[in-house]
């Protein structure tokens, strides 16, 4: 944009310079005018065409977050589907987190009442899959619980 406004001077005083060389006095103002005219209408195209450009970006942006959001709720999925090893590692901790936050139980605190709201919220079947302590140490062969128990867990925790 420097760049455009400093050529734009230059040429209404390049224009300036011509039209007193030329001796014509009475056409100075009009070709001088007509030449700032032109000027400042190059320099409001070149702003709008720039703003333009971040709507552009943002749509952008939007896109490629909602790719990135799909792709890890794609991974997600295909982890519950997989192995209770995958499970433990990666779901395991991020359901157990999003319950204590649904709930304000921390488990630190006093495991007894974090166990029995866990229980009482999913029911012994689920909370065996949502409880951070019940990581096995064999479950590469044991399959995990499938789509169905995450969409279930995920219901549940919305409702809380």
């Amino acid at each position: 944009m420097k760049k455009l406004v400093a050529a734009g001077i230059f040429i209404v005083v390049l224009v300036e310079v011509t039209a007193i060389a030329v001796l014509d006095r009475e056409i100075v103002l009009v070709v001088v005018g007509a030449m700032v005219a032109l000027v400042l209408l190059s320099l409001r195209f070149y702003l709008v065409r720039e703003g333009g450009d971040d709507s552009e970006t943002l749509t952008n942006d939007a896109a490629e977050s909602l790719r990135r959001w799909l792709s890890r709720t794609e991974t997600l999925v295909s982890r519950a589907e997989s192995t209770r090893r995958d499970w433990d590692r990666h779901l395991r901790p991020m359901l157990a987190r999003q319950f204590e936050l649904a709930t304000g139980h921390r488990q630190a605190g006093n495991h007894a009442a974090f166990h029995a709201t866990g229980t009482m919220l999913f029911g012994t079947e689920l909370w065996g899959w949502v409880d951070p302590q019940n990581v096995s140490r064999t479950g590469e062969s044991e399959p995990g619980p499938g789509r169905e128990a995450l969409d279930e867990i995920l219901r549940r925790l919305e409702q809380v």
